[in-house]
């Protein structure tokens, strides 16, 4: 035999032994799985995914199961440790390069089947390797969304400090679909149930509209108004009986009391802002620590402006001169991005149960929440109300939707309970005080704001409120000359 053949017969008995030997590794890995429960196939790779079983999605890629491996739906294996909240598997996973956000069915991330069938841990867990939560799936929803719809609740505290834009969209959606959890989640971190379509609904009206009667409760005892009325004049009950939920419009269209007719000072719903905010920012749902019953004042006395820059609350004790004192405000769980020195905790807008028509001469036209129009003179008392019309007259001023400045009708009313009086412009809601906010500065002290008062903050700045909105404040910093915008973050955002 030649060099050459001997050669040959070596190269082969080499290869022979290769392949033997890969064989042969190969019937030892399908053996060990084998003893382990598993197969060598890729449906294995998700199956030791949903186990948190690294062990075997080791072997499993070793021996040529490709990470990116999807099932037949288009899912990959951290679509499954994702729904089945297996955060092992997902940190395994990571690790060998298989995107964070990779797209699956219906082009949702696993973020979003976590969020639709996970837990909150694995949400957190995939927010924390930087998932991306403002993604949208195929049927253009976010994570948010997706959390609304499916009417998980316990995700929303995870997922709504990161879009905040739209929060009263998700609000908006969950009363129309009757997410009572959700809705009081939402309003937590932000949300407002002074939020309105295009046409002026709410979502109380929304609720009620659609027959949603879990939500239409939670939404009034969160402080939803039931007179509330949309660009038609209507009021939830009216929107509840069009759809023919005759028994639930019954229960939103009980008359009026005189005391919804009150014209109140921005001071007077200090205390109520208070105790709700203190009260959410407390539950345990909120990470939030337990408070250790010290105190701190709210904002001192400002000269001229009596009881202090945004006026006292009431209960305030005599003693303290104007000074109410309150528990520190609880630590709110931790955002995407640092809050600045100020955070809006609350807002409030009572509207009252009536709306200006239009004004002839001396007499008021007037639509009454849920009564129909009527007409009252100057000098004379609105039916049913503490209401008296000291005033009418008809102006050109700004309103709001409308092109440059326009002409509108001005009723003034007097309280004849308190005495004090209010001008209703038609085209705008009738109001019973100026819009105030609950403001919380950095060292914890809270603070009762409307437009146009000054007050000191625990960064030693001096601040101005320009204007108070349902979803946030316009502020100036006198201290460093600049505007900024404070959002609504909810007690707990």
């Amino acid at each position: 035999m030649n060099g050459k053949a001997i050669a040959l017969m070596i190269a082969g008995t080499a290869t022979l032994l290769i392949q033997t030997g890969c064989k042969s590794r190969e019937e030892s890995a399908k053996q060990e799985l084998q003893q382990s429960g598993y197969d060598l196939t890729p449906e294995a790779l998700f199956r030791a995914a949903e186990s948190d079983d690294v062990t075997v999605l080791g072997e499993l890629l070793e021996h040529g199961v490709a990470v990116d491996t999807r099932n037949a739906t288009g899912d990959t294996a951290l679509h499954a440790a994702a729904v089945a909240g297996m955060k092992k598997s997902a940190d395994f996973l990571l690790d060998r390069k298989l995107p964070v956000d990779v797209v699956g069915a219906e082009g949702r991330t696993p973020l979003m089947v976590a969020v639709l069938s996970g837990s909150p841990e694995m949400v957190r867990y995939l927010l924390s390797q930087k998932a991306d939560p403002l993604l949208k799936d195929a049927a253009g929803n976010k994570a948010l969304m997706l959390a609304v719809r499916a009417g998980r609740a316990e995700m929303v505290a995870e997922l709504a400090p990161y879009d905040r834009e739209k929060l009263d969209t998700a609000l908006l959606v969950a009363a129309l679909e009757g997410k009572a959890g959700v809705i009081d989640e939402l309003t937590n971190y932000g949300a407002s149930v002074y939020a309105r379509m295009d046409d002026g609904r709410t979502p109380l009206m929304l609720a009620a509209e659609n027959g949603q009667v879990e939500a239409v409760e939670m939404l009034i005892e969160i402080g939803a108004n039931r007179f509330s009325m949309d660009d038609e004049g209507r009021i939830a009950a009216d929107l509840a009986r069009e759809a023919g939920h005759e028994q639930l419009a019954m229960r939103l269209a009980e008359a009026p009391g005189r005391e919804e007719f009150g014209i109140e000072e921005p001071a007077d719903l200090g205390a109520e802002m208070l105790a709700q905010v203190s009260e959410a920012a407390a539950e345990p749902a909120a990470g939030a620590p337990a408070e250790d019953g010290s105190a701190v004042p709210w904002n001192k006395p400002v000269a001229g402006q009596g009881g202090g820059a945004f006026g006292a609350l009431p209960g305030a004790p005599a003693t303290l001169e104007g000074v109410a004192l309150e528990a520190p405000a609880a630590a709110a769980p931790a955002a995407p991005a640092a809050a600045g020195p100020l955070v809006m905790r609350a807002y409030r807008q009572k509207e009252l149960p009536l709306r200006v028509e239009s004004v002839q001469g001396e007499v008021a036209t007037l639509r009454m929440s849920g009564g129909g129009v009527t007409q009252v003179a100057q000098g004379e008392a609105i039916p049913g109300t503490p209401l008296t019309i000291v005033r009418v007259e008809r102006r050109v001023q700004d309103v709001k939707d409308a092109a440059g400045r326009t002409e509108v009708s001005v009723v003034e009313v007097e309280d004849s309970t308190s005495g004090r009086r209010r001008e209703l412009v038609s085209g705008l809601e009738s109001t019973a005080h100026d819009p105030v906010a609950l403001v919380e500065d950095a060292g914890g002290r809270r603070y009762v704001a409307k437009a146009g008062q000054r007050f000191t903050g625990a960064d030693g700045a001096e601040y101005v409120v320009i204007d108070v909105r349902p979803n946030q404040m316009v502020i100036e910093n006198r201290t460093r000359a600049e505007v900024i915008t404070v959002p609504l973050r909810g007690p707990r955002g």
